[in-house]
């Protein structure tokens, strides 16, 4: 059995792909699905080996609690046509209840098996430092858990799942090899190798070794290691949606070119934008149109006002959403520290908006001029950048100490006397990079205008056509990152 590290393996595109675009088309429609399902198992289990196990219990459990819950919805209708319109009330509430046991019980199966998995060691060490602050003569062994590959993906796909059948916004489906697709379809699951890998090993020496740089070569990095994963995370995306395409499944956009945002709240809906639709979804809304959140808005409204008085009950939600966004992407402080950073951000940006709203009135800024967006979209750039440089250091402290050495260690010599180009890049690799960014940038800007650039390309003759794509992909194989020496990239959302 072959392995698989990334959607741009030779065993993916290669191998896997094209006999799964094979099977799809000589087979018939009944048995399309089958083979989509066989080629999602095979890649599981070219990833994860034996822990596909976690992801059949998965879809087995949802699949029963789906029904079950299709059960009790059914059983409460009939029961409130055949009663009087006084006792329908006390029907309804009653199997709410029910529901209500049944969703608890499965999110508490699924996200207790995920915190296991993914926190038990970080909640382990944390006690453990709390026992040895204490004073007490205690220690708990810190076990070691392999985490299948996108389990807090399909984690996340089964408890929005349940919640959807409890909601009634789809009815539960009974067909267990459907179900199963939903939730294991393969190009959903898992980087851009001009860019992304030709700045992998200057990211991975900087951010190893931060105290032998001075402030503006750890500057480089994060803004290095924002490109990075932007490039990583989004050009995976435009191969799963492509995948995706082929097998006439239309995934959804995740990336809407977020470095063209104005503000962070505005970057957050334009970046994983899957993610942020099911924190506000399952999160946010339902904490802050609960019963005790309306209230605390309805009395807050009257004393601070129509803009400020729901800040506090959304501010409650909001903070909710970025704890656990911290922990989705990872077990550590430093995962926590970055949701809390963007929760101040977007927190602040609300309760300065007024004041913003009257200085630039008053000073006679057009907000929607050029130059003010221009500013507006740089600060987003930097601030995003400073949060992915924690995201990627080697823990909150060092984290700091590299932000604080920007400031207080910066320098230019390094431009100067050329050391820039020894850390993991040469001019080559840098020529290269920009020559990307500048044609992406311009793609971007195009896109942002709405100009239809692969309906433009499709509309052409065939010669047209075919040049631009082979173009494309000839630009890949010759300014591509990889042979002696090559130190590829980590799959960086594969453990999500």
């Amino acid at each position: 059995m072959f392995s698989l590290s990334s959607y741009f393996s030779i065993e993916y595109l290669v191998i896997l792909l094209p006999i799964s675009v094979g099977l799809y088309a000589v087979l018939p429609q009944k048995l399309r699905r089958m083979s989509l399902l066989l080629s999602s198992y095979v890649f599981f289990w070219a990833v994860s080996g034996k822990l596909i196990a976690y992801l059949l219990l998965s879809t087995l459990s949802i699949h029963h609690i789906g029904i079950w819950l299709s059960s009790i919805q059914g059983d409460c209708d009939r029961l409130m046509e055949s009663s009087p319109k006084a006792n329908r009330k006390e029907i309804k509430n009653r199997y709410l209840k029910r529901q209500r046991l049944v969703v608890t019980f499965a999110v508490a199966l699924h996200i207790g098996v995920l915190l296991v998995l993914k926190y038990t060691p970080f909640f382990t060490s944390n006690l453990n430092t709390l026992f040895r602050l204490l004073n007490l003569p205690l220690s708990l062994t810190i076990p070691s858990f392999v985490l299948p590959i996108g389990i807090s993906f399909y984690t996340m796909q089964a408890v929005a799942y349940i919640f959807d059948v409890y909601r009634r916004k789809i009815p539960a489906d009974r067909n267990l090899l459907r179900l199963a697709l939903f939730m294991g379809f393969f190009p959903q699951i898992m980087e851009e190798i001009v860019i992304a890998d030709r700045l992998n090993l200057l990211i991975k020496n900087i951010f190893t070794g931060y105290e032998s740089y001075d402030g503006f070569v750890i500057a480089v990095a994060a803004v290095c290691y924002t490109i990075q994963l932007y490039m990583d995370f989004s050009g995976a995306m435009d191969l799963v949606i492509g995948s995706g395409q082929i097998f006439g499944m239309k995934l959804p956009e995740n990336f809407q070119r977020p470095f063209f945002s104005k503000t962070i709240s505005e970057f957050w809906k334009r970046w994983h934008i899957t993610l942020g639709a099911w924190f506000k979804d399952y999160i946010f809304y339902p904490l802050s149109m609960s019963k005790p959140l309306k209230k605390l808005t309805a009395r807050a409204r009257k004393r601070l006002g129509n803009h400020f008085g729901p800040l506090l009950s959304g501010a409650i939600a909001l903070f909710c959403v970025w704890l656990c966004n911290g922990l989705w992407h990872g077990a550590g402080w430093k995962y926590i520290f970055f949701g809390m950073y963007h929760f101040a951000l977007i927190l602040a940006g609300s309760i300065v908006e007024p004041l913003v709203v009257q200085v630039t009135k008053k000073l006679h800024i057009q907000r929607s001029s050029l130059p003010y967006r221009c500013i507006q979209i740089v600060r987003t750039a930097i601030l995003v950048c400073i949060g992915e440089l924690f995201f990627r250091a080697h823990g909150r402290r060092a984290g700091l100490t590299m932000f604080k050495r920007i400031f207080t260690h910066f320098s230019l010599d390094a431009v100067q006397d050329r050391s820039i180009f020894t850390v993991g890049m040469d001019k080559h690799d840098c020529l290269i990079i920009s020559i990307a960014l500048i044609l992406i940038f311009i793609i971007s800007v195009l896109k942002e205008r709405n100009v239809p650039i692969r309906e433009r390309i499709a509309s052409k003759n065939a010669v047209v056509r075919f040049a631009a794509y082979y173009a494309l992909i000839l630009s890949i194989v010759i300014f591509g990152a990889y042979g002696t020496g090559y130190v590829p990239v980590d799959p960086i959302y594969a453990g999500f």
